[in-house]
């Protein structure tokens, strides 16, 4: 019947996307208006009363060259979104991983020179005066990371760098002679830890030991979170993109999940080949 296919037409005349799966969705629809013309025939309906009454039924061109483009748009829109949220979580994860390393980085040649400027401020000191204090404090203060600042001194001991192991045993079992501590900002939602690192030098009888805050645990975790969040996201599209396609299956959902991006790649590949044996 020329007027359904007519009617047909003009729903999806503007209709973009994939030729093959609008095609099939024509058909779809012709199918169910000629069931319908049929339907109201046997009803003693004339040809032209049924074809009128079945679109009308249908929703008529204009609301359904609407709803149907407002579908496949709805549709674009969704699966775009997908993929930029995927790659959007992608970007993050990376920056996320830079800074923290970076920050990281910086902290512990921070951490290296603190030390080296309070080792220059009580080398060759009996005592630690409270001007050497203040100064000690002032310098960790400047800092963003560091808890705790503990001072010994070694050479009250009488034990020098000759045995290096029995030095260190002294250090960690020793008292401080001077302790400087504050509470930093560390919540436990972002895995902080605090690690102690210090040193002393051969012709200086003190020894400094500072605690730190630490992110350590976030640079790995932000790259998998960021990954895995971007994986399904993009598996959900590729999903998606089959489906409309029509080439959905269970082996192209397992290629998606494992393989990603070179899923996806082999999957586009191997479309291109078929459609070109087609049209051969």
């Amino acid at each position: 019947m020329k007027q359904i296919e007519a009617f047909v037409d003009s729903v999806y005349q503007n209709v973009g996307g994939n030729k093959k799966e609008i095609q099939e969705l024509k058909a779809e629809m012709k199918n169910h208006l000629l069931e319908a013309v049929h339907e109201l025939k046997n009803e003693g309906k004339t040809e032209q009363e049924a074809i009128k009454i079945a679109i009308e039924r249908f929703g008529g061109e204009q609301e359904m060259r609407s709803v149907v483009g407002q579908l496949f748009k709805a549709q674009k829109t969704f699966a775009k979104r997908v993929l930029y949220i995927a790659f959007t979580f992608l970007i993050c994860s990376f920056i996320a991983w830079g800074v923290i390393w970076g920050n990281e980085l910086k902290n512990a040649n921070e951490n290296s020179a603190i030390i080296t400027n309070i080792l220059s401020i009580v080398k060759n000191k009996e005592v630690i005066s409270e001007d050497m204090k203040e100064e000690i404090e002032a310098l960790v203060q400047d800092t963003d990371h560091i808890s705790k600042v503990e001072i010994i001194n070694a050479g009250e001991g009488g034990v020098t760098w000759e045995d290096i192991d029995n030095y260190f045993d002294y250090v960690r079992e020793a008292k401080p002679t001077y302790q400087y501590e504050r509470e930093l900002w560390s919540p436990e939602w972002l895995l902080v830890d605090y690690f102690t690192y210090g040193f002393g030098e051969d012709d200086n009888e003190w020894f400094v030991n500072i605690e730190h805050r630490n992110f350590d645990t976030l640079v790995p975790l932000s790259l998998y979170i960021g990954f895995a969040v971007y994986a399904t996201l993009f598996t959900i599209w590729a999903i998606i993109n089959a489906y409309h396609h029509r080439r959905l299956n269970t082996g192209w959902v397992i290629a998606f999940a494992l393989f990603n991006v070179i899923g996806y790649l082999v999957y586009f590949l191997v479309g291109k080949k078929v459609q070109s044996n087609t049209i051969s």
